[in-house]
């Protein structure tokens, strides 16, 4: 049994998930925002939603490297905040509504605080993110 379970997660290691490289960006294309929201968002969003990955070796291992590269493509394409300022005032719009939504219940995933304990945002930090993305909402989009 042992042999057969260490031989799949051998098999495992030549099943990877690509993650495009990120796309081009300058420094002038990255959100801006208030210091406090800024370390915020790079404490709990940027593995996942910039060009700022930081990929720990973890990432390299399968089956785990299926899951950190599969949040990782698809919290990119989802949002990137290092392309932020690529982004037409509508998507702005309908990506700072996804902010607060996000930011109710699901972000950053459980998954992820598990072993990311500093990215945990207290109900204050959540708050003040959520009235950040609000305040950045037109009338209309409310």
């Amino acid at each position: 049994m042992l042999l057969w379970l260490g031989a799949t997660f051998l098999l495992l290691q030549f099943v990877q998930i690509k993650v495009p490289p990120p796309p081009k960006a300058t420094p002038d294309d990255e959100i801006k925002a208030p210091k406090e929201i800024m370390a915020l968002l790079k404490r709990s969003c940027y593995d996942c939603h910039s060009n700022h990955t930081k990929w720990p070796w973890y990432s390299k291992v399968s089956p785990i490297s299926l899951q950190v590269n599969s949040n990782v493509k698809n919290g990119r394409n989802a949002l990137n905040f290092s392309i932020w300022n690529k982004y037409d005032e509508a998507k702005k719009q309908k990506l700072y509504q996804k902010i607060v939504d996000a930011l109710r219940i699901k972000m950053p995933p459980a998954e992820y605080m598990l072993i990311h304990k500093e990215a945990r945002l207290t109900p204050q930090e959540r708050k003040m993110l959520q009235d950040w993305a609000k305040s950045h909402i037109k009338e209309e989009e409310k």
